[in-house]
């Protein structure tokens, strides 16, 4: 018994030291549920994660909603109404900048600092209304002439071809010149008639090189409807490119707007943009330079801030630059 009793002596201390058995896991824990049930983030999602790690479009960022803010209230930025005439006194007339009159005053009297501030509206409104436009008729032209080809591709190219055979800032002119007014709306028409063909080039280039891929035959084989290939396969993949141009054409049409307004056709007053401001300075420049200088300056920062913003949006969406 003896040679019994030690095998079972050990085998029972060896059970207790050894603790209950361990249970098998229950399943997937939480988070393994959750990673493995997430989708990919895909190229907008990357593209957003890369972009906020970018001080270019940061900085744009920030300087692009001030001046939005800029347009949409003005009343924050300053409790003078620019365009209530008894502002402007013509013995304050052409004042150098002073604690009063921050920006100075121009040849009316009128405090600079408002009207710069006020004129970021007409400005803005024409970019963001002039490249909405561009990109809807552009990119839905673009989008047809790629994915049909033929004749429909055939006579949207020859079309095109034309409208970039007219020099911008002429065309601009004839077609201003036929209005007699300048308006925002008149602006944004010449210049969205003379821009489309830029971005249905854009948009056609992406969509032919869509077309090919193996996602879009696969769609045609499983039965889609060329209007779902159309908008809910093609689309989403061709777009990247015209929202990059468009960023960067919204500060080119804004420049546009402004030299437009500097010629004496763009926006008139009793309106203010600020190339309207530099065109009513330029004759005193000499005697009082502020008039002039600080409504370019906030056109040309808001200018860059909208091609540093596109630059950035370039980057984050072509992967082959990260």
């Amino acid at each position: 018994m003896s040679d019994t009793a030690a095998p079972r002596a050990r085998h029972a201390k060896h059970a207790r030291s050894s603790g209950p058995p361990s249970k098998p896991p229950a399943g997937p824990s939480r988070g393994g549920r959750a990673a493995r049930g997430a989708k990919p983030a895909g190229l907008w999602g990357d593209a957003w994660q890369d972009l906020r790690r970018r001080p270019l479009f940061i900085a744009s960022a920030v300087l692009i909603g001030v001046i939005l803010l800029m347009a949409v209230a003005p009343g924050l930025f300053t409790s003078v109404d620019p365009y209530d005439a008894a502002t402007c006194r013509l013995g304050d007339a052409r004042q150098a900048p002073s604690a009063l009159h921050w920006f100075g005053t121009d040849n009316q009297g009128c405090d600079t600092y408002a009207r710069t501030v006020y004129g970021a509206s007409n400005s803005l409104l024409v970019g963001l209304c002039t490249t909405v436009v561009t990109v809807v008729a552009g990119g839905l032209l673009g989008l047809v002439a790629g994915f049909r080809g033929g004749w429909p591709d055939a006579l949207l190219s020859r079309v095109t071809e034309v409208f970039f055979a007219i020099p911008s800032v002429l065309g601009a002119l004839l077609i201003l010149a036929v209005f007699r007014t300048g308006t925002v709306w008149t602006v944004t028409f010449a210049l969205a008639v003379l821009a489309w063909p830029m971005t249905f080039r854009i948009m056609r280039a992406a969509v032919i090189t869509a077309k090919s891929q193996d996602y879009v035959v696969a769609a045609r084989a499983l039965g889609a409807s060329n209007r779902r290939i159309m908008f809910r396969h093609i689309l989403p993949n061709s777009i990247a490119s015209v929202i990059v141009v468009a960023t960067i054409n919204l500060g080119v049409f804004i420049a546009a707007e402004a030299g437009l307004s500097f010629l004496g056709v763009g926006i008139q007053s009793p309106e203010i943009s600020w190339g309207l401001m530099i065109a009513d300075a330029r004759p005193r420049f000499l005697e009082a330079a502020s008039p002039l200088l600080f409504p370019a300056a906030f056109l040309s920062v808001t200018v860059l801030a909208f091609i540093m913003l596109g630059d950035a949006v370039r980057d984050a969406l072509d992967p082959k630059l990260r």
